[in-house]
């Protein structure tokens, strides 16, 4: 099972999608005929395996960036937290160019705002629920609790974003004590460079006070399904991620790969999408649909990772 990968979607063929996608077919593709994957379509899961796990975590910072706006009737995401891990638990995250969510916890309103960013976490086995007293919202956020793709909480803040370098990251802030034990939040930032503006997006709470970080990381470039835009277009975009950072610092590299998930797979997508190492990043490019050889659907990254 992929497990960045998410399950909630929609069965479309290629009839449908014609005409809203034409500018993204490769001319060698039969758009007429061609009977395509359900929603979510994962264009690129990256990977990166470090030589070990980081104790005491505090803090996530992830680099993305994107080569040009993105229109925002075309459901992208952009998830330079694909999945992380700490104590066994798993959250993710990044930038969407159509959040939506409940305005409060009291409200179960689906509402769309637009583009922004998101910070969800799953249980710690994805099958007991965990309810809103996990969220703290940001001032005009969203938030959600529900189980459609394993049991998961979620807070997103509505944020213009656009073509340009973002820093997306996590970091430790207040324990809390409860009937249960020790909790601690964690806060979801977003950073622009060109601004130097910082949002908050929201917090999580963490059962635990100390925590390690897995050996790995993950990060993924998707086109998903909303009420509001069920049928999404496939942007051209170049998307560039950063090396992790854990507490501050880059942990040990030890290898790199990519997935571009096929037939049969979870999360499927037409092959319109490439990865390629460009020194210590790696840059997926989003375009025209082509041939992909299976061989290639899953290769290594050779990234140069100064020590």
């Amino acid at each position: 099972m992929n497990n960045i990968s998410r399950i909630v979607g929609l069965g479309l063929t290629a009839v449908c999608l014609a005409a809203p996608l034409e500018h993204a077919w490769g001319a060698e593709i039969n758009t007429t005929t061609q009977k395509l994957p359900p929603l979510p379509w994962h264009l690129a899961d990256v990977w990166w395996t470090f030589e070990k796990p980081t104790p005491h975590f505090e803090s996530l910072d992830m680099e993305v960036t994107i080569d040009r706006d993105v229109a925002t009737n075309i459901n992208l995401y952009v998830s330079p937290c694909g999945i992380a891990q700490i104590n066994g638990m798993d959250f993710y995250g990044g930038l969407q160019t159509a959040v939506n969510g409940w305005a409060g916890k009291e409200s179960r309103e689906r509402v769309h705002p637009g583009p922004g960013a998101i910070f969800s976490r799953w249980s710690h086995d994805k099958q007991t629920k965990i309810g809103l007293e996990h969220v703290r919202m940001a001032a005009g956020g969203l938030c959600e609790s529900a189980g459609y793709e394993g049991e998961f909480c979620s807070v997103r803040r509505p944020l213009a974003w656009k073509r340009g370098t973002y820093t997306w990251s996590v970091v430790r802030g207040d324990l809390e004590m409860n009937a249960t034990g020790t909790n601690t939040w964690f806060h979801c930032l977003v950073r622009e460079h060109a601004t130097g503006q910082t949002q908050y997006i929201g917090s999580l709470r963490f059962e635990g006070m100390d925590f390690t970080f897995w050996a790995r990381h993950a990060a993924f470039v998707e086109v998903y399904a909303t009420a509001k835009v069920p049928r999404s277009a496939i942007p051209e975009v170049k998307v560039t991620f950063g090396y992790p950072r854990l507490n501050g610092a880059r942990p040990q590299f030890k290898s790199a790969s990519v997935n571009h998930p096929g037939p049969g797979q979870q999360s499927a997508a037409p092959d319109c999408a490439t990865a390629v190492a460009e020194g210590e990043k790696v840059v997926v490019t989003v375009g025209k649909i082509f041939e992909r050889d299976p061989k290639a659907r899953k290769h290594a990254l050779d990234l140069k990772v100064a020590p």
